[in-house]
């Protein structure tokens, strides 16, 4: 895409041809209301501020709902670790020129943690189509005619207003090194405003654990990306220099949640077209005027390249043998022009297409030293369209993998290397682990339904990390996602989109600006990966106290697999009484551990 048509494509958006239901958005909806506001006239004067949990989401124009109102607060994890809370400021009459220093923190022995490990996020509000903890979602319309604000995208601040009335939460995140000593660490978080200031004071239990790096998490995170969508929002050549640039700043907070798929496309805009800028291939498909195809690896090389020189180096999954409404674009060298025809998975067009394709794919891939770690992607595809695909693929090489995202099949399960199931028409249990038995990974994933758990900018914070638990309880070895960054008109600001629910189709916001729900999600999956490593070390640990704590922690994770009703106090309960749990039984190992030295 060149820049004089990213630049007109947005400038088409803004303009009339924006889906119809998008003009709708835009044209007729309005704001929440605040639902008490008399609520407003009891808040005490000057600005109110309290550590609160990341686990639920505070609202703008509402008092904020706190039993017990704090400025301490003690927050524990391992070497390697990243904890999180929330500071929320609030006032009655407006506050201007609100910032926020830190102090040092230390531990009794004088240890201190290094400057950057604590760092503050302002949580800047975005528009939703649905309100928060919506219990009935679903693609297409909204049935809300108006819109609500809810609390997800992370940005760095400097200072920042408290209008009259209103709330702002600001995101503390603690990064504890690896290399740092064990004790309890102590400092203060001080808040400024234009008279006063107030002082918090923050504790840090760092346990004697380790948290491996992202790159070596064993989880597999697959969250789908776009990488054009990063040349267009930021209206420049797609794969020029610049581009590059932007798109490692991208993808690094992808790596620093142990992404480890790398989402590449082999034909053009394999999803129909349903987003605001379709997916383009990234190998070009070329029909020369002898009749035969050549093939051109430029963008497919350089965005692989790209991705495992930042980590994400575990699998690469080219997208797809079978696009929806199987139809597949080419160069026709002949004229000049794209063509676009249909190929059915069963017809021996597609054989013979493909078959010429996949020989020179497997040849390059082995040059380049990746066809071990590549999959071949089929994405929600009919089961006969998607059998008829496979069969093609194996009868053409025993080498490749597949891997297929949607429902369970039985007579996918010997077939499938990677297996991604649809949240609510998965498996059992002991299907995973047959599975595993044999050597197949499994992994699941939420789409613009269900409801509930889910990653909308309107679910429950507390959702992203329930998905850990579930991820390991259920026996699964990850979490797929589309997407990360399929991001709509006006993303920093507008999170609604003119078919999917808000927020369904990005977690990552322009300018490398994580999410409220990525967060969380990343909290879940450190959550799997310690559950993990604790299992390990306590396979061949006599201590009965370690053991009875890891059969009850076995048994808590039960309670994921019946969850129901999503409410999200009972989440949230059973999301602390594991992390609980996970801390006892790193304390009590640590215990272990001085005894015999």
């Amino acid at each position: 895409m060149s820049n004089s048509f990213a630049q007109s494509y947005k400038a088409t958006l803004k303009q009339s041809e924006v889906p119809s239901i998008y003009r709708h958005y835009q044209e007729e909806f309005t704001f929440d209301s605040t639902r008490n506001p008399n609520a407003w006239l009891k808040t005490e004067k000057g600005l109110q501020v309290s550590f609160v949990s990341t686990d639920q989401s505070y609202f703008r124009t509402e008092v904020p709902e706190i039993k017990n109102k704090t400025n301490s607060i003690e927050l524990v994890g391992w070497k390697g670790e990243r904890l999180s809370t929330n500071i929320l400021v609030w006032a009655r009459d407006t506050v201007q020129q609100i910032n926020f220093t830190t102090g040092e923190f230390r531990n009794a022995a004088g240890n201190k943690l290094n400057n950057d490990a604590i760092s503050l996020k302002l949580v800047r509000y975005v528009i939703s189509d649905y309100p928060y903890s919506s219990d009935t979602v679903d693609c297409g319309p909204s049935p809300y005619k108006q819109a609500f604000l809810m609390p997800d995208r992370l940005e760095n601040i400097e200072r920042f207003d408290v209008p009259a009335k209103s709330v702002r939460s600001v995101w503390v995140a603690v990064d504890i090194p690896a290399g740092a000593t064990q004790g309890i660490y102590t400092g203060n978080i001080f808040v400024h405003t234009g008279t006063d200031s107030i002082k918090l004071t923050l504790s840090v239990k760092v346990q004697d654990e380790v948290l491996p790096k992202p790159h070596d998490w064993k989880h597999r995170l697959d969250l789908w990306q776009n990488p054009w969508a990063v040349s267009w929002y930021n209206n420049i050549e797609p794969w020029s220099e610049e581009h590059l640039v932007l798109l490692k700043q991208h993808l690094k907070i992808y790596a620093d949640a142990g992404g480890k798929f790398i989402t590449t496309y082999a034909v053009h805009s394999p999803w129909a077209d349903n987003s605001y800028l379709a997916e383009g291939g990234m190998i070009e498909w070329v029909k020369q005027k002898n009749g035969n195809w050549k093939f051109n690896y430029k963008i497919f090389d350089q965005y692989v390249q790209l991705c495992l020189d930042l980590g994400i180096d575990d699998a690469i999954t080219i997208y797809t043998p079978v696009p929806w409404e199987t139809r597949f674009r080419y160069l026709n060298e002949a004229n000049g022009k794209y063509l676009y025809e249909k190929w059915a998975p069963s017809s021996d067009t597609f054989s013979l297409h493909w078959n010429v394709f996949l020989t020179d794919l497997k040849s390059h891939l082995q040059k380049k030293g990746w066809l071990e770690k590549s999959y071949l992607g089929i994405n929600e595809n009919p089961l006969q369209q998607t059998l008829d695909a496979i069969k093609m693929i194996r009868k053409h090489s025993a080498d490749w993998k597949i891997t297929y995202a949607g429902h369970w099949h039985n007579e996918l399960k010997e077939l499938l290397n990677d297996y991604c199931l649809y949240v609510d028409l998965a498996t059992s249990v002991e299907n995973v682990k047959e599975r595993s038995a044999k050597g197949f990974t499994t992994t699941w994933y939420v789409a613009c339904t269900p409801a509930h758990p889910n990653n909308f900018v309107f679910s429950p914070p507390v959702e992203g990390r329930w998905m850990g638990w579930y991820t390991t309880a259920h026996g699964y070895g990850g979490f797929l996602r589309w997407a990360y960054d399929a991001w709509s008109a006006d993303p920093l600001r507008d999170a609604r989109h003119f078919v999917f629910p808000a927020g369904d189709c990005f977690m990552m916001y322009p300018g490398g600006n994580s999410s409220v729900r990525f967060e969380k999600m990343r909290e879940g999956i450190v959550d799997f990966e310690k559950i993990r490593i604790l299992r390990e070390q306590t396979k061949t640990l006599a201590n009965k106290d370690i053991k009875a704590l890891m059969s009850k922690l076995d048994s808590h994770l039960k309670v994921f697999l019946t969850e129901k009703d999503f409410d999200p106090a009972k989440i949230t309960a059973d999301v602390e009484k594991g992390r609980s749990l996970l801390n006892e039984i790193s304390e009590k190992i640590a215990s272990t551990k001085t005894s015999v030295q």
